[in-house]
C-alpha cells in the first residue's frame, strides 16, 4: 500500500479518536463508565470477526497460532489502556489527563529506541517539541496561567500509567502483532480486550443499562469509527511506518476533537486554530520526505 495512503488511515483514526471525546457524553449518561467500555469492544470485536469472516480468513488456525500475540496486545493496547483511561478521569481534569497522552509521542519514540532500535530522523526529534507545544495551546486555549493552575490530582497517576500503557501498545504492535490479514489479527486482539473489560464489567458491580437512543446512535458511530476503523488503522500504520512514526499523529487528536466541538456548536478560539496549525505543521513536517507513491 502507497505510503501516502497509510498517512491518509493514521490520521483517520485521530480523527475517529478525536470525534470519541464527543460522543462519550451521551454514551456515559446512559451507561456506567466500565459497562461502555466492555460494550464499545464487545460490538466492536464483534464486527470486526463478521469481516474477517467474509474474507475467508482462518480465524480458529489464526488464534491458536498466535494467541499469545493477541492475549498480550489485547491487555495492553484494550483493555489496560481503558481501564485506567477511565478511572483516571474519575480524579483528574480533562486538561491533565490531555496533556499527559500529548507527551505519548516522545515516550514511545524513546521506548521505540530502546526496545526496537527505531531511529528517529532529526526532523520527527524536532517534531516533537512543535507538536507538544501546538497541543498545549490548544488544551489551554491560548492561556498559560490555565497550564500553569492545573494542580496534581491522584488520578494523573493512573493517567501516566495509561499514557506508559499506550506506548507499550504502539511498541508491542511493531513487535508482536502477526504479518498480513490485518482485519483479522485487529479482531483476535480485540476479542482478547473485549473479554477481559467484560470480565471487570460483571465484577464491578455496576448494573448494566439499555442506553436510550441518542447514546446508542452515538455508540454506535464510536463502534464503527473509534473503534473498528481507528484500531484497524492504526495497526497498519504501525506496521508499516513504525511505532514512532505513527505515534506521532496521536498529537491531532485533540485538535480534531477541537474541529469536531466547532462543528456542534463550540467553536474554537484564534488561539486554539494556531495551535491546532502548529501540530499539523509538525506533523505534515515528518511526513513530507515520506510522501511517496511505492
Amino acid at each position: 500500500m502507497p505510503t501516502n495512503r497509510i498517512y491518509l488511515l493514521v490520521t483517520t483514526s485521530a480523527f475517529f479518536w478525536g470525534a470519541n471525546f464527543v460522543l462519550a457524553g451521551p454514551i456515559l449518561a446512559d451507561l456506567p463508565p466500565l459497562w461502555a467500555a466492555a460494550l464499545r469492544f464487545l460490538l466492536g470485536a464483534t464486527l470486526m470477526l463478521a469481516l474477517a469472516l467474509r474474507q475467508g480468513e482462518d480465524l480458529w488456525r489464526l488464534a491458536r497460532r498466535h494467541a499469545g500475540a493477541y492475549l498480550l496486545l489485547g491487555v495492553v493496547g484494550i483493555a489496560g489502556f481503558n481501564l485506567l483511561f477511565f478511572h483516571a478521569m474519575q480524579t483528574t481534569s480533562a486538561d491533565s489527563g490531555a496533556l499527559i497522552m500529548a507527551t505519548n509521542p516522545l515516550l514511545t519514540t524513546l521506548l521505540a529506541a530502546a526496545l526496537l532500535g527505531e531511529r528517529p530522523s532529526r526532523r520527527h526529534l524536532a517534531a516533537l517539541p512543535l507538536a507538544l507545544a501546538g497541543v498545549s495551546v490548544v488544551i489551554s486555549h491560548g492561556d498559560p496561567q490555565r497550564l500553569a493552575q492545573l494542580q496534581f490530582a491522584p488520578g494523573d497517576l493512573l493517567m501516566l500509567a495509561a499514557n506508559l500503557t499506550w506506548a507499550l501498545f504502539n511498541v508491542a504492535s511493531r513487535r508482536y502483532m502477526p504479518q498480513g490479514a490485518p482485519v483479522a489479527h485487529t479482531a483476535l486482539m480485540m476479542t482478547a480486550g473485549a473479554g477481559v473489560l467484560l470480565a471487570v464489567a460483571l465484577g464491578s458491580g455496576e448494573s448494566f443499562v439499555l442506553p436510550g437512543l441518542r447514546a446508542g446512535v452515538a455508540l454506535a458511530i464510536m463502534v464503527v469509527g473509534g473503534t473498528v476503523l481507528a484500531y484497524l488503522f492504526w495497526s497498519m500504520g504501525i506496521q508499516r511506518l513504525g511505532a514512532a512514526h505513527t505515534a506521532l499523529f496521536l498529537n491531532l487528536v485533540p485538535v480534531f476533537a477541537m474541529l469536531v466541538g466547532g462543528m456542534l456548536g463550540t467553536p474554537p478560539t484564534a488561539a486554539q486554530i494556531a495551535g491546532g496549525l502548529l501540530v499539523l505543521g509538525s506533523v505534515a513536517m515528518v511526513m513530507m520526505p515520506r510522501w511517496r507513491v511505492d
